[in-house]
């Protein structure tokens, strides 16, 4: 099972290509964040919001070995979209890189705070900083930058088209496989 893991900051679209890859690829996608919930039976918010950062933090790494054996047998491809904040552990970059390939999906401050406002699960999202989501994106982003790009096999700008974003992910798994 060859995965492909989806990194990057909040709102650059992680879960939207996961999906347009899977489907490219006829491959499982899996969702860390969707996994969590499943797992919570309650929104990350009221978890976060009860619990604090550190608690989910833990459940984040959980969710990412469950997605990780739950692709071990078969051939193929599985995508998996992770949440903004998984690269903060180094436990969980070294299960990514070591698992499968890692895109980090780059995108301006400007196109991710556009994102966040017209999304329909902007409420679902707790805030990180408490500021803004103006501030808090470009914040954050900047922050995590090193280590998405320290996790990452490869970056692609995620604000292009999503289907030029999907065949600049196929185009490099074709070469990593030849």
């Amino acid at each position: 099972m060859r995965r492909v893991f989806l990194v990057g900051p909040r709102a650059c679209g992680k879960t939207t290509a996961a999906l347009a890859l899977a489907e490219r690829l006829q491959a499982p996608c899996l969702d860390t964040d969707a996994l969590i919930v499943e797992a919570l039976g309650e929104s990350i918010a009221d978890f976060v919001a009860r619990e604090g950062w550190p608690a989910f933090r833990e459940r984040e790494t959980e969710a990412l070995r469950r997605a990780v054996e739950s692709t071990e047998e078969g051939s193929g491809f599985a995508v998996v979209a992770t949440g903004g904040g998984m690269v903060l552990k180094e436990e969980n970059r070294a299960l990514m890189r070591a698992a499968g390939l890692v895109f980090f999906l780059e995108c301006p401050a400007a196109e991710l705070v556009r994102r966040l406002e017209a999304s329909p699960l902007a409420s679902q999202r707790p805030s990180l900083t408490g500021r803004s989501a103006v501030l808090e994106a470009a914040e954050v982003a900047a922050q995590r930058l090193p280590l998405y790009r320290k996790a990452a096999s490869h970056a692609l700008d995620s604000s292009r088209p999503l289907p030029e974003l999907v065949e600049a992910m196929i185009a490099v798994l074709r070469q990593s496989s030849g």
